[in-house]
């Protein structure tokens, strides 16, 4: 399970950093990067949540 991020259109509101830090993070812009794009089973589960919780919809988990 990978995690994607489309950087063009993040605001940088930091809800997936919140939820998923393990996973998301910030960058000096404030737009969101992907720490972890392969994802553990661990992480898999609050990955998913974090894009859900996404105002602008950015964040993508493919199987």
């Amino acid at each position: 399970m990978r995690a994607y991020v489309d950087k063009d259109t993040c605001i940088g509101c930091g809800a997936c950093v919140g939820i998923c830090p393990e996973v998301f993070n910030t960058k000096d812009d404030g737009k969101l990067k992907v720490i972890e794009e392969d994802l553990p089973s661990e992480l898999q589960d609050s990955a998913r949540d974090a894009a859900d919780y996404c105002p602008v919809v950015v964040i993508n988990i493919e199987e």
